[in-house]
């Protein structure tokens, strides 16, 4: 089968449904575009490489499609079609371009092993200087858009985990605070202050970690209505929020050990005291 390319839909003129039957080609239309044009699969349309309609062709629609989404086109439709390759350059073909001189700028090479796609864009460009090859993971992580959202988010959550330290530090050393009398009556009956620490520990790391699974369990139950405003707000098969094992497994290890040690360090400052001054209120 022909190589497949997709054009967008912006300077191409889609007019009324035809009645008549041809061998028309056979293409492909988004969800999005043949729901704003009233597309159904089978119909004819025609297809013209200016918006005036010159030069027009029909084709048929063989089925309807979703494109893949794109974080980098975020709230625009994806008005395209998709056709064969010699379809496409017999549509755009300028008149005093001779057929079979046409150019690309860029393919997508489908590997049998996909592990394999670094070996082959380094060998790649060694045997073919002038061509720029590299993996298609690397070509759309690497943007400097993406570049500056990462670590612009890094730094949102950095500064989140700081303030929530403090904030929590602050928080459990009022708790602790209140129980003085409890801590000063089990110092008076002879436990020691290790002993001691070690009940607090133990009590700080279930709180910490039952507060990691709750919020590990609010995040879940909203992960499918955030996905599913978002999508329909922009109308996108685009994953906004997805929790996976490796997120799951980062917060609890961020969680439970912050959480327990800014109740040891609060309680380590209580312990410090004198025991007669910590039971008398």
């Amino acid at each position: 089968m022909p190589s497949v390319l997709s054009i967008v839909l912006l300077a191409l003129a889609v007019t009324a449904p035809s009645t008549q039957d041809g061998e028309a080609p056979p293409i492909l239309v988004t969800r999005q575009l043949a729901a704003s044009e009233g597309l159904e699969q089978g119909q004819i349309i025609r297809l013209a490489p200016d918006s005036r309609g010159e030069g027009g062709r029909p084709f048929r629609i063989a089925g309807v499609y979703e494109p893949v989404p794109d974080p980098a086109r975020l709230g625009t439709l994806p008005r395209e079609v998709r056709l064969h390759l010699p379809d496409l350059l017999a549509l755009t073909r300028l008149p005093d371009v001779p057929a079979g001189t046409e150019y690309v700028e860029a393919i997508n090479i489908a590997l049998v092993d996909p592990a394999e796609a670094r070996n082959f864009a380094r060998d790649l460009n060694a045997r073919m200087p002038g061509v720029s090859a590299r993996p298609a993971a690397e070509a759309a992580g690497s943007g400097a858009t993406f570049q500056v959202l990462r670590r612009f988010h890094l730094a949102i959550a950095l500064v989140t985990i700081i303030a929530s330290t403090v904030f929590l530090l602050a928080l459990t050393i009022m708790l602790v605070d209140e129980r003085r009398e409890t801590v000063g009556l089990l110092r008076l009956i002879g436990l020691p202050v290790r002993r001691i620490l070690v009940q607090i520990f133990l009590e700080g790391l279930l709180i910490a970690t039952a507060g990691g699974l709750i919020g590990l369990l609010l995040a879940s139950a909203s992960e499918s209505l955030i996905n599913a405003f978002f999508q329909w707000r922009y109308d996108t098969a685009l994953v906004f929020v997805r929790i996976t094992p490796y997120v799951a497994a980062a917060c609890l290890a961020v969680a439970v050990p912050l959480g327990t040690i800014a109740t040891v360090t609060a309680s380590w400052v209580l312990l410090r005291r004198n025991a007669l001054r910590l039971a008398r209120r």
